[in-house]
């Protein structure tokens, strides 16, 4: 069981018995954190949509924090000055390559590469298994060079082929309106790949009945899918 909730465009909050995960929060009213339970962020890669260092200022006081970022957002000397970022909270932060794992005291976490910046990351905590797709999508433009969309095509098969007949409790995949139909492919691909119990799509820029939109097309993922309709809206699942 947990009770998720949605932040805005890509970021969620998921509240786990035992630990509570930040999934690329940088607009939306953060809830009440419950006092003395571990929280883990995670942030996919460095574009703003996905990243804002005021995360790191969550670190403060008792509660055990850490940071979970994809390679391309760079901890170098200059952005930990500029973010305001302590030695200590740098300390608590692990970088992933697709690929790579990291062990945490209440969750492990594997990236995937992404078919954009940074990475996904896939998060087992409590018996559970969260996927976070970041901005790995099927990114298929209308326009586009052939040869870019067969490429991207290809990359993004071969980057979501370690999901392939695993079960994901709750997997929040990137559902984008810009792409017209085109953003159903992503979706698709990963429902009929892994074993999904629960969908919630994100990346829609606020266009959230194009989740209906999609389902008209594929309505064999109906069950899976939890549409969401607004900022702050909360689910338990």
């Amino acid at each position: 069981m947990m009770t998720v909730t949605f932040l805005g465009h890509s970021g969620f909050l998921a509240e786990l018995p035992t630990v509570t995960l930040l999934f690329d929060w940088w607009k939306g009213e953060l809830p009440a954190l419950r006092p003395g339970v571990p929280l883990y962020v995670f942030a996919s890669h460095r574009h703003e949509d996905h990243f804002d260092p005021k995360i790191f200022a969550l670190d403060g006081g008792p509660r055990d924090v850490r940071f979970v970022l994809g390679h391309d957002i760079k901890l170098s000397i200059r952005n930990l000055e500029r973010w305001g970022v302590s030695p200590g909270t740098a300390e608590k932060c692990h970088i992933l390559r697709g690929g790579q794992t990291c062990t945490l005291p209440q969750a492990t976490v594997e990236a995937l590469s992404s078919t954009d910046e940074g990475e996904a990351f896939l998060v087992k905590a409590d018996g559970l298994t969260l996927f976070h797709a970041g901005d790995l999508n099927w990114w298929h433009w209308e326009g586009e060079d052939k040869a870019w969309n067969n490429n991207m095509a290809a990359n993004f098969q071969r980057y979501t082929e370690p999901l392939r007949g695993r079960r994901i409790d709750l997997a929040m995949l990137p559902l984008d309106p810009r792409l017209g139909e085109d953003g159903f492919r992503g979706p698709r691909h990963f429902l009929e790949t892994a074993d999904i119990c629960h969908f919630l799509p994100m990346h829609q820029w606020g266009d959230f009945g194009f989740t209906e939109k999609f389902l008209a097309r594929c309505p064999e993922f109906r069950p899976q899918t939890v549409p969401v309709t607004e900022e702050g809206q909360g689910f338990s699942l």
